[in-house]
């Protein structure tokens, strides 16, 4: 819990100037991806209810991101272009095997 952080406002998005919009969620080569799985994401999600945020339905289209930081330094920085698109975890567990934990 100690290394849990949480941002309700969403600011960080806007700090690390990730992607939004309708075109960056629905209109990239990354979501060829998810479009290629869907008749088994629809099996496996059949019994489950998913719902959005009531007061604000415009969080669907905010892309996240993958970061690693040490302390202050930023090791790893990489924006997803759109929905399906997200780091490589090879890249991520070199850049966090390769640094000492403090």
């Amino acid at each position: 819990m100690d290394c849990l952080y949480a941002d309700p406002e969403r600011k960080a998005y806007d700090i690390l100037g990730l992607y939004y919009g309708f075109g960056r969620t629905f209109f990239t080569p990354a979501i060829a991806k998810v479009f290629s799985r869907f008749g088994a994401l629809q099996k496996a999600v059949k019994n489950y209810t998913i719902k959005a945020i009531a007061d604000d339905k415009s969080s669907v289209l905010q892309q996240g991101g993958m970061f690693v930081f040490k302390g202050k330094q930023l090791l790893y920085a990489r924006k997803d272009e759109g929905t399906g698109d997200h780091a490589p975890l090879d890249d991520i567990f070199d850049v966090c095997c390769k640094v000492p934990v403090a």
